[in-house]
């Protein structure tokens, strides 16, 4: 099967690229396959062949499209600056509206990311499963909560981005952020189940439609002037670029408005009470999107210092596989990309890791690591 496709991708940005090859080190997919079109390189040569070319869309493009991580490592590494990201997400666009790509089981899961009561009552009813012992544990899941308390606000000098599966799965962090946070004498607003998702995980699988109305939903449910801080390296990338995803002046300004948690607590630390310090070596994975399109992650450092011995990885911030929803849709690859990760934690001798996103963190703790948020060890140090 093949057709003819206008990518929405634009000709300057694939024209950037001028294939020097400083990029395949820093990709996941090129390291553990080897491969030229699973290279960003490689991409965008097949990119620019249907595009300029007419070039059909084969099962191969499809597929290798399909299998980028959009992890944006190698946009930190391009000497040109290509949107290495624009050009996925624009290209997965147009393959998704083509019935190209994302499955209709996908879709409605994803779909049911903008609807916060059914997935908290989706995960109760795992949780009770697990009891059962009814989950695979090969699933890796962490043993989720029947109940949660709920979060309550304290006011409105900062708004706290609590989003979809990490409210359902880790409100804990939310809890231990906005502990942190009050502690520093700001009170904390939360924008509830309007703000059900960020739209991260759509705009990756190219449902740009979906996740362009989550990103109205949010910004209503967030209005005025305050900070907005999110505890999830994903979610504030995403919301981040809400005003190239929406396109409108009013996007801009929320977008600057959102600030990652740790980049807003570096500049609170004098406020903070006296912090016990733990005898624990904890090492830092750095979330993509916090490291490579945030470039937030040092301040991830400088919070975690106050109270812990941080120990860097010796692997330039690689990507750990995660990847949103990769890591369930492309299980062995991830779990080869991990495999590199896991060994620079065995190497670098530490007794934890921290990482400041939840796809991360769930990974990581599937093959057995304890990772927990950098902000609950601060939480734990009061």
């Amino acid at each position: 099967m093949s057709d003819r496709l206008v990518l929405h991708v634009l000709d300057d940005e694939l024209a950037s690229c001028v294939a020097c090859g400083l990029c395949l080190p820093h990709c996941p997919t090129y390291r553990v396959s080897g491969e030229e079109a699973a290279s960003p390189r490689g991409r965008i040569a097949a990119m620019k062949a249907v595009q300029w070319e007419g070039a059909p869309v084969d099962d191969d493009f499809v597929r290798f499209m399909d299998a980028c991580v959009q992890c944006r490592g190698c946009e930190a590494a391009c000497p040109s600056g290509v949107p290495f990201g624009r050009l996925m997400e624009g290209t997965r666009e147009a393959l998704t509206e083509a019935g190209r790509l994302t499955s209709w089981p996908v879709r409605l899961g994803l779909k049911t990311l903008g609807y916060h009561r059914a997935v908290l009552a989706a995960t109760s009813a795992l949780a009770v499963a697990q009891r059962a012992h009814l989950v695979p544990k090969r699933l890796g899941l962490p043993v989720l909560p029947v109940r949660q308390d709920r979060l309550r606000a304290s006011g409105g000098d900062v708004w706290l981005f609590t989003g979809c599966v990490m409210d359902a799965w880790q409100r804990d962090v939310h809890r231990s952020v906005q502990r942190v946070v009050e502690a520093t004498g700001t009170t904390v607003a939360l924008p509830g189940a309007t703000a059900a998702c960020c739209g991260a995980l759509h705009t990756h699988a190219g449902l740009t439609g979906d996740a362009r109305r989550l990103a109205a939903r949010a910004m209503a449910a967030m209005p005025g002037e305050a900070p907005i801080l999110v505890d999830s390296a994903g979610c504030g990338a995403q919301l981040k670029d809400y005003g190239h995803l929406v396109g409108t002046a009013e996007a801009e300004r929320f977008a600057a408005r959102v600030v990652d948690v740790h980049e807003w607590l570096a500049a609170h630390l004098d406020r903070l009470p006296e912090l016990r310090r733990t005898r624990l070596r904890v090492a830092v994975q750095d979330p993509c999107h916090l490291r490579h399109v945030q470039k937030a992650h040092h301040h991830v450092r400088t919070v975690l210092s106050t109270v812990a011995d941080v120990v860097e990885l010796d692997d330039e911030g690689l990507c750990c596989g995660a990847g949103g929803a990769y890591s369930a849709l492309h299980p062995d690859t991830a779990a080869a990309i991990r495999d590199r990760k896991l060994a620079a934690v065995e190497r670098s001798g530490a007794d934890l890791v921290v990482s400041a996103n939840p796809g991360c963190a769930l990974h990581l703790a599937a093959a057995g690591v304890t990772v927990r948020h950098p902000v609950e060890l601060v939480a734990e140090a009061f």
